[in-house]
């Protein structure tokens, strides 16, 4: 960044940090203990599917990488939007296997020069009442916000609230409230 860059006000906008995913499990503990939160084993990587031979063979190594386990397949799902959903299940207990899937699918599509149609990660949670809430790590900030819906589009502001009170020692929570996105008919939620 110049001088000028400097003056003028413009930054640049912050690396994504992959690895912040891995502090998911540390929250996950964090989460049970403050709000009886628990992961249910579903998590997701959103992304923006590009057209091309290259995105291909990105796309059919990873899912390759991911249906190699004894664990089920993974699956692919488009949203209304037209964002693509890769979906990996593990059981509630393996938050660190079901993180390191996460962390494979957007560095392999990093990797392969397709950073930019990434939009988020997430990672469901359930709570003692049944209903669905989600940890959103946002690729593009590097941060995290927490996603509660309810029925007919709208969301549990008081629990997003609570978790990022609790969590908020635990991930870089996303300090901006306006991309705080939702994320309707996400996986998983």
């Amino acid at each position: 960044m110049g001088f000028l860059d400097t003056l003028l006000g413009r930054s640049k906008p912050k690396k994504p940090d992959l690895d912040r995913l891995f502090a998911l499990p540390t929250a996950a503990v964090t989460l049970e203990a403050a709000a009886g939160l628990t992961p249910t084993g579903v998590g997701a990587v959103c992304f923006r599917a590009a057209e091309g031979a290259a995105f291909a063979q990105i796309e059919k190594d990873v899912r390759e990488l991911l249906d190699a386990g004894d664990g089920p397949k993974v699956e692919l799902s488009t949203d209304t939007y037209g964002y693509t959903w890769l979906v990996a299940r593990h059981a509630p207990t393996d938050l660190v296997g079901l993180v390191t899937d996460l962390h494979a699918v957007n560095a392999a599509l990093e990797a392969g020069g397709f950073g930019p149609q990434l939009l988020c990660s997430l990672v469901a949670f359930t709570g003692p009442d049944g209903k669905r809430f989600g940890l959103v790590y946002l690729y593009k900030r590097g941060t995290f916000y927490p996603f509660a819906p309810l029925p007919g589009e709208k969301r549990d502001n008081a629990v997003e609230l609570q978790v990022r009170g609790a969590v908020g020692a635990d991930l870089p929570v996303e300090g901006d409230l306006s991309r705080w996105f939702p994320v309707w008919g996400a996986p998983g939620l």
